[in-house]
């Protein structure tokens, strides 16, 4: 990108650059605050999922559950799911 010498550029407080505001001073209020403020506005998204009664927040299974299952598609027995590299290893193939 080329600037012409004769451009005229705006000098203002603060501005957002790939999603962080950046101040003149260098503070970092201002990207804490756009933080906090994005971060208020996709909880407020989810509001309606979060209070809708029909919807259960927590999943059936324990974990227990979930490594009992994976063991059983793996054909591996609870003391080779403690080898995490082979376990790992091999949950992945399943998955």
């Amino acid at each position: 990108m080329d600037i012409e010498a004769s451009a005229k550029l705006e000098l203002v407080d603060k501005f957002c650059y790939l999603g962080d505001m950046l101040s003149v001073d260098g503070d970092a209020n201002a990207a804490v605050e756009a933080r906090i403020r994005i971060g208020w506005n996709k909880f407020r998204q989810l509001v309606p999922l979060l209070t809708n009664k029909d919807v259960s927040g927590r999943p059936k299974r324990t974990w227990t559950e979930v490594v009992e299952k994976d063991c059983q598609a793996c054909k591996l027995n609870k003391e080779d799911a403690m080898d995490c590299s082979k376990w790992g290893k091999l949950i992945k193939d399943v998955r």
